[in-house]
């Protein structure tokens, strides 16, 4: 009897030693690191000012040269599709922990680390370019750390009335007399002040779909990302042609173009949401 007991207690013990071996197999989490490429067409941007010998000079379509001194904008509701397309979801609801600001003038804000990713099998990816309504608005105590990454510093990714933030902030120059380009994008609101509502809602919900599918089970893969700013001017919405002035279709900077010229950029960037659903980005390659 005493043999049995043990024989039964040993049974159950190699048991749970699997069914734990399995719940960890499941468990196991991994790290996916996204890492952004702003480029103009293939090539990788140089930034500079008007003076710069080195900056890259972009040539739209309609064949108006500019170039950047700087390069921001915000990516965040970030979510990983499984074959079967469910999503798995990074934070989104939580900026500190699952967005970013992108800033071409520091490579380390280039890579972004999505961490604890389950292991599946991925074949697309979707994220936000800005943020998205219910999440937009400039709130120091719940987000302390995006709030410092995005306006409490040099960054200057919020709205002066203090309303939302920015979503995009492109700061060059243009044409051959190196005009001022100021290309400012984000959410607006609308009514009195203190009982805001929604106007243009400018947050872009981007869909990428791998050239091969992403298997998240060991290691530390890499997604490259395609920013192309080509796509600024010369889009799919919208052939864009930059002019200073005081008219309504006036569009350089952010003080004379409207909400309406403001949304041409947008959906040149980030898709109309409708037939374009990627803009301005894509999968360079993948990593694992």
């Amino acid at each position: 009897m005493k043999h049995l007991k043990q024989s039964v207690l040993l049974a159950l013990s190699v048991l749970t030693l699997a069914a734990c071996s399995k719940d960890d197999s499941n468990a196991v989490s991994n790290t996916v690191t996204l890492q952004f490429n702003n480029t103009y067409k293939d090539q990788t941007i140089v930034l500079g000012d008007a003076q710069s010998t080195a900056a890259t000079v972009l040539t739209s379509q309609a064949g108006q040269t500019h170039r950047f001194s700087e390069i921001k904008y915000v990516v965040s509701n970030i979510r990983l599709v499984r074959e079967d397309g469910t999503e798995t979801p990074y934070n989104i609801n939580n900026l500190d922990n699952g967005a970013t600001v992108i800033d071409h003038s520091k490579p380390e804000s280039l890579r972004y680390a999505l961490r604890d990713i389950p292991s599946n099998r991925y074949q697309k990816i979707k994220f936000g370019l800005g943020v998205k309504s219910e999440l937009n608005t400039i709130d120091q105590v719940r987000f302390p750390n995006f709030y410092a990454a995005a306006g409490a510093n040099d960054t200057e990714m919020m709205w002066e009335w203090g309303a939302g933030y920015r979503f995009t902030k492109l700061e060059g120059f243009y044409g051959a007399d190196n005009k001022e380009m100021s290309i400012h994008t984000g959410s607006t609101v609308q009514g009195p002040e203190g009982n805001y509502t929604q106007g243009v809602d400018a947050y872009r919900d981007i869909t990428l779909t791998f050239p091969t599918t992403l298997n998240v089970a060991s290691g530390s893969p890499t997604i490259f990302i395609r920013a192309d700013f080509d796509k600024l001017l010369s889009g799919n919405a919208n052939t864009i042609t930059l002019s200073t002035g005081t008219g309504g279709t006036d569009n350089a900077t952010p003080n004379i173009h409207t909400a309406l010229e403001m949304v041409r950029f947008v959906d040149n960037l980030g898709g109309n949401g409708e037939a374009d659903n990627s803009g301005m980005f894509s999968i360079q390659s993948i990593v694992e």
